[in-house]
């Protein structure tokens, strides 16, 4: 095979990129799944630094392996296609730093402003509400500030505070949840607002050092 030919400075150039690439996939999907649904409720600021990951962390590992053969071969115009690559990468890697970053400081803003109009126009099926549930449960929250925010949303006229809210689903009922006197042995009272800006702050930090601390690795 070509592999023992290859100059050893280069073999390990090879090796630390892959690495990388596996790593900035690692985080990218992690960073979706964790924070997927978070970011879904400020769909309208939201950021892409977790699919930009992903999509740089799988680049990586085949042009990687187009680095090797280019490397074997010696070819010229493969070996400049490959440097472009990698100034590509370095480019998209910055981007998703710098995406994290920002949106790490626009967070609190944002999310104050979409989870009040989420709760005012929660019904409990779309996507928005789905979400809403999803963080109140994940969280033991419940409202904004407290579970006092939910008393101006149409949905507690009708069905009370979401069963998301409930300390215990199996002590929660329609009827207890309609009463905010009862509700409040009920559901949990610490809001979410703080607890979300500041799992959000904390892991799109972590996001934005990693795409940083690579991309300046690879200078």
């Amino acid at each position: 095979t070509c592999l023992p030919s290859l100059v050893a400075h280069d073999a390990f150039l090879l090796f630390a990129l892959q690495i990388t690439g596996v790593i900035l996939l690692a985080v990218g999907v992690w960073g979706k799944l964790t924070l997927g649904t978070y970011i879904s409720l400020i769909a309208e600021n939201s950021t892409n630094a977790p699919y930009v990951l992903i999509g740089t962390g799988t680049t990586i590992i085949v042009f990687g392996l187009f680095g090797c053969f280019a490397t074997c071969r010696g070819s010229p115009w493969m070996l400049k296609l490959y440097a472009m690559f990698l100034s590509l990468v370095f480019l998209a890697e910055l981007v998703a730093g710098i995406s994290g970053f920002v949106f790490r400081h626009e967070i609190k803003d944002t999310f104050l402003r979409t989870y009040t109009e989420a709760i005012q126009n929660y019904n409990k099926n779309d996507e928005r509400s789905h979400a809403v549930d999803n963080v109140q449960e994940s969280l033991s929250c419940c409202g904004i500030q407290s579970y006092t925010n939910w008393s101006t949303s149409p949905y507690f006229f009708k069905h009370g505070i979401p069963t998301s809210c409930c300390m215990n689903s199996s002590d929660c009922n329609t009827q207890d949840l309609r009463n905010m006197t009862v509700a409040a042995t009920k559901v949990n009272q610490k809001g979410c607002y703080d607890l979300v800006t500041s799992f959000m702050e904390t892991n799109m930090g972590i996001i934005a050092g990693v795409a940083f601390g690579i991309a300046f690795s690879q200078v």
